[in-house]
């Protein structure tokens, strides 16, 4: 995917498909799946994450398989969490290198990160 010609701090451009996120709390990652035109889902990949404290998100890296990769997936998720986490009223820890050239590339998410971070 090609960055967004309004240049920076514009909305990330992020493929077209059906997905769907999912806050696997059990493995402490939030993953994406395709949801598939007979009903069914593909994995995709997760970014994985540590509760710090109520309200605070470590974001510790994030994953695309290999059959996915190079796609905009991985901006896809993030975009879809960062959303996410700010309708939450939640804050990020961003150690994932993923996510903090993320963050360098579409400002407009810098106020999620933590207070110290």
């Amino acid at each position: 995917m090609s960055e967004s010609p309004r240049g920076p701090g514009a909305a990330p451009q992020t493929p077209d498909i059906p997905v769907e996120i999912v806050d696997n709390l059990g493995r402490g990652r939030y993953e994406l799946w395709r949801v598939d035109s007979d009903g069914g889902r593909t994995f995709i990949g997760f970014v994985g994450y540590r509760l710090q404290e109520t309200g605070v998100v470590e974001l510790q890296h994030t994953v695309i398989s290999e059959r996915f990769s190079r796609q905009g997936f991985a901006r896809l998720l993030v975009t879809n969490l960062l959303d996410r986490l700010r309708e939450r009223g939640e804050r990020i820890v961003p150690t994932c290198t993923y996510v903090q050239s993320y963050l360098e590339r579409f400002p407009h998410y810098q106020d999620l990160v933590a207070q110290g971070e």
